[in-house]
């Protein structure tokens, strides 16, 4: 009875409430990282396709820092009228869960779309004498403490499936955070750190010239760039799966007509073929669905990632 007494008075709602011309003025696109980056560079190649379909101008603003806390930050304060959004990478709840600012994830903003999903792709030195993950598993058991891991971060996607990796193979390894994933990678290179659980994205340039061996990827399933690489849960791990991924929130009370139309165009977006094989170029796989969808995976993540967190310990320190 409530929900059709809800329904009935809808056409009563002032035109805002059913985001009637929506969008009525340009937009802000806030990406939650430095420019230069994946997210940079996925927000504007998305950025003319998105101003075509939309009407309307869409400014992309870069508000990088602390692992993307402060865009977040800035992205949850913004007018919740569908106006502002964000361009968001998985560690938007790894930087919150370590407190980088003062955001809660799942109260302060709103789930739009999943856009892309990129595996992690567990890469070693080329002196390592492993090229399983059964050897790299009992090469790290026979020397607990000895081998070290590189990320770009604490709290990043690639920090956070290597301490998921420890806990699930029951391993000591040492993690090296560095200040951006291009130090960790030439780091990996030359030997300094022997793995890392690196992002698709930047790792697939030096697998595909022969500098690094990879061994996995981290996904639930073969990543289509890499088809002939296992998975971590086939090769060893049963139930091993996560995944670094780029989405779009907004703030917290967005109503639903907003959501709903960018969701919509973004998806339009990323599904044209010319789009989907600039993706997978890149290392990502198009992810999509509705926002309910997201809305569902994104507090799933949010369980998943904070477990990781607080089994492994994980501080700012």
């Amino acid at each position: 009875m409530r929900r059709r007494r809800l329904l009935a008075a809808l056409p009563l709602l002032p035109l805002p409430a059913l985001a009637q011309g929506f969008p009525s003025r340009p937009l802000r696109l806030i990406v939650t990282w430095p420019p230069g980056g994946t997210a940079d560079i996925l927000a504007r190649q998305l950025q003319p396709q998105l101003m075509a379909r939309l009407g309307q101008p869409v400014v992309v603003e870069n508000r990088g820092g602390a692992s993307g806390a402060i865009g977040a930050v800035e992205m949850a304060r913004a007018p919740a009228d569908g106006h502002t959004f964000g361009m968001v990478t998985s560690t938007v709840i790894s930087a919150a869960l370590l407190g980088r600012q003062a955001y809660d994830p799942v109260r302060d903003l709103t789930p739009i779309l999943n856009l892309a999903r990129v595996a992690n792709i567990l890469a070693v030195n080329k002196s390592l004498p492993v090229r399983t993950v059964p050897e790299l598993i009992a090469y790290a058991r026979a020397r607990p403490g000895q081998l070290s891991f590189g990320s770009p971060g604490i709290g990043s996607a690639v920090h956070i499936s290597g301490e998921m990796f420890k806990l699930a193979a029951g391993v000591d390894m040492v993690h090296v955070p560095y200040r951006g994933g291009g130090p960790a990678l030439a780091d990996l290179v030359s030997g300094h750190v022997q793995l890392m659980f690196g992002n698709a994205s930047s790792t697939l340039p030096f697998v595909r010239d022969g500098s690094l061996r990879a061994v996995a990827v981290t996904s639930a399933n073969r990543a289509p760039y890499l088809p002939e690489l296992p998975t971590i849960a086939e090769a060893a791990l049963p139930g091993f799966a996560i995944d670094e991924w780029y989405a779009v929130l907004g703030p917290a009370g967005m109503a639903e007509g907003p959501v709903s139309r960018l969701n919509q165009v973004f998806q339009e977006i990323i599904t044209e073929p010319a789009e989907r094989a600039r993706l997978l170029e890149m290392g990502a796989e198009v992810a999509g669905g509705s926002a309910a969808e997201f809305r569902a995976f994104y507090l799933a993540e949010m369980e998943k990632i904070g477990a990781v967190v607080k089994a492994a310990k994980i501080t700012m320190e």
